[in-house]
């Protein structure tokens, strides 16, 4: 293992063997998922975010960011703790706009005794572990039940089942290998474009065993299998104490 394989690991509070089996990779993704926060808040910083200095941001700086940094980021990792894993384009679901574009999503295939797994630490609220890619199968996860399915022209569809029983879209995906530079326009689309959701709120969100907490905007959510508390932030001191506190996070303003 290298030393930067290591602070990665620290990092993500990982103790366990690193050997590349699949329970490896479900405790790696679990870890990541609840030290790492899924966050946007370069974007309102006016900070410009390049993926490939996502070790730096993530790792040195006890930093979180969006899909193409922090999935990026996990397959770079899990190449060098011996995994078969590759980069992919996926097209994120919205309810008013359907599927978006190509490289809209970056996530990642881990091939494992000939098994392939959707592995995805960058897509917000999702499963915790890795999808098993085989059609049309329900798969319970901690996080919910999910489906894969064929959806059209080559395209897979992954979908996670509501509480009225019915599977509701993700995203849609295809397993063909895609490199980094693929993905820099829409990275760059994400940050500048008031067409996108990301430029529109800051965000900042974890899991916890129980819930999520998540700073959207000035609004503080925190809920529970049981309960759901929000609370307004008055002022960019109070943003600050609440990064802190909570994703243990410290913005360095300029």
């Amino acid at each position: 293992m290298t030393p930067q394989s290591q602070l990665y690991l620290d990092r993500i509070g990982y103790l366990g063997t690193t050997a590349p089996t699949i329970h490896t990779l479900e405790a790696l993704q679990v870890c990541h998922l609840k030290t790492v926060p899924f966050e946007n808040l370069d974007i309102h910083f006016h900070v410009p975010i390049d993926f490939m200095n996502s070790f730096e941001k993530v790792v040195k700086r006890n930093r979180g960011g969006f899909c193409y940094e922090l999935n990026y980021l996990f397959c770079g990792l899990l190449k060098q703790l011996g995994y078969t894993a590759i980069l992919i384009s996926a097209r994120a679901f919205d309810k008013q706009k359907g599927y978006g574009p190509e490289f809209d999503h970056m996530a990642i295939i881990a091939t494992i005794n000939d098994h392939e797994y959707l592995a995805d630490v960058g897509f917000g609220e999702f499963a915790f572990h890795p999808l098993k890619v085989e059609i049309d199968k329900e798969i319970t996860d901690p996080r919910g039940v999910f489906r894969l399915r064929d959806f059209d022209n080559g395209y897979l569809a992954v979908e996670k089942k509501n509480r009225d029983g019915d599977f509701v879209p993700e995203y849609i995906f295809t397993k063909k290998e895609r490199q980094p530079e693929e993905f820099a326009d829409m990275c760059h689309y994400h940050q500048t474009s008031s067409e996108s959701h990301f430029t529109r709120k800051r965000l900042c969100s974890l899991p916890t065993d129980e819930g999520r907490i998540t700073l959207t905007g000035n609004t503080l959510k925190i809920s529970t299998q049981d309960d759901i508390f929000e609370k307004e932030i008055e002022n960019e001191a109070g943003v600050d104490k609440i990064l802190w506190d909570y994703f243990k996070i410290k913005i360095i303003k300029t």
